[in-house]
């Protein structure tokens, strides 16, 4: 729900850094996989219960996966950067619920099994339409710059590192922000499944 803004907002302080990163010749995959390994760690960092360490390299994670992006653009995008990126963001998106989880079962295991579970649901049906619109040539002009069909929602990659944040922050009360966001995934997929079977209809 809020991608589109964020993007609006940071598209020029991401292109400035971008243009700086191209001219010291870094490239766009090795900042996919830099914002992989920091978001892996991250995980690592909130399973030991150390979730303010984890925070930090969770911010630096997402700063690198826009980063890759505006790199790209500034260099050349591909096809493999586009599914490196996608791939990997979903892993890490698992990561962070599975750590709660493991830093304290008792408590945690529960909400992050139904938050890992609606985040099937939100993953499979963005990939499932981006799949479909790619062989209908459709093209989505809220995200022009993605590399495949953006599909939106109420619970996007911004609502999704907020609540992150959140949890970092706050981890006794991460059970009630799994609860709501699962919720709230729920009801992005119930929007995506209307909008692609209308969307779709031959």
């Amino acid at each position: 729900m809020l991608d589109r803004t964020l993007q609006h907002w940071l598209r020029a302080p991401l292109q400035a850094l971008a243009r700086v990163l191209v001219r010291w010749r870094v490239r766009a995959d090795p900042l996919t996989w830099t914002g992989f390994a920091l978001g892996m760690l991250a995980a690592l960092c909130i399973a030991v219960q150390w979730p303010l360490t984890g925070l930090g390299l969770l911010l630096l994670s997402r700063l690198c996966d826009g980063l890759d992006g505006a790199v790209a653009r500034a260099t050349q995008a591909t096809d493999r950067g586009a599914f490196l990126d996608i791939a990997l963001d979903f892993l890490f998106y698992a990561a962070i619920p599975l750590a709660f989880a493991v830093a304290d079962p008792a408590a945690n295991a529960l909400p992050a099994a139904v938050l890992l579970a609606s985040f099937i649901g939100t993953g499979s049906s963005f990939l499932a339409f981006a799949v479909l619109a790619q062989k209908r040539g459709l093209s989505s002009l809220s995200f022009p710059d993605k590399g495949f069909y953006f599909l939106g929602g109420l619970t996007e990659a911004t609502e999704t590192l907020a609540a992150f944040v959140l949890m970092c922050l706050w981890p006794t009360a991460f059970p009630v922000i799994a609860y709501v966001f699962a919720a709230l995934c729920a009801i992005t997929v119930a929007m995506r499944i209307a909008w692609g079977v209308q969307r779709l209809a031959d």
